[in-house]
C-alpha cells in the first residue's frame, strides 16, 4: 500500500521532536554529552524547508553534534541556509550528492579517515570502504 508522508516543510511541528531524537542518537553514537539544544538552533532548523526531508535533517544534526564543543547544541555554519542558492540542483546525480556529503564529513573531521574521530566512523563505514569510495568518487585531500 502506498503511504503518503507530507514533506517536513508541511510538518514543521514535527521538526523539534526529530531534532531531539537525532541529537540523542548522534551524541550517543559519537560519544558526546549534549544535554541541551538552544532555542536558536531549533528555530533555525525549523525555518529551513528541508528539500531532502528527514535524511537531510539527520545529516545536518550529525554535523552539528560533531562540531559541538560543549554540552549544548548551538547554531553554527552546520545549519543549512534558507537561500535558493544552497538548494541542490534537481539534475544532481546520486554520485555528486554522495561526493558532497563525504567531502563535507571529511572537512568536519579535518580529513581524518579512520579512528575514533574519523570520517569513516561518522559515516558508519569501515575505513577501507571509505577509502575505496573516495577513490571511486575522485576525492583527494586538498594540499594546504
Amino acid at each position: 500500500f502506498p503511504i503518503h508522508i507530507p514533506p517536513l516543510r508541511e510538518r514543521r511541528d514535527d521538526i523539534p521532536l526529530l531534532i531531539r531524537h537525532a541529537v540523542l542518537r548522534y551524541a550517543h553514537k559519537l560519544g558526546k554529552r549534549i544535554t541541551a539544544i538552544s532555542k536558536d538552533a531549533i528555530d533555525a532548523l525549523t525555518a529551513y524547508d528541508w528539500p531532502g526531508n528527514v535524511r537531510e535533517l539527520q545529516n545536518a544534526i550529525e554535523r552539528g553534534v560533531i562540531l559541538s564543543a560543549g554540552s549544548s547544541l548551538e547554531p553554527g555554519n552546520w545549519v543549512p541556509k534558507t537561500t535558493a542558492a544552497s538548494a541542490p540542483s534537481p539534475a544532481t546525480t546520486l554520485a555528486e550528492v554522495e561526493r558532497r556529503h563525504v567531502v563535507s564529513v571529511l572537512e568536519l573531521t579535518g580529513w581524518r579517515v579512520s579512528g575514533e574521530q574519523g570520517a569513516a566512523r561518522v559515516l558508519g563505514l569501515k575505513a577501507t570502504t571509505l577509502e575505496a569510495r573516495m577513490k571511486k568518487l575522485g576525492i583527494v585531500r586538498p594540499a594546504h
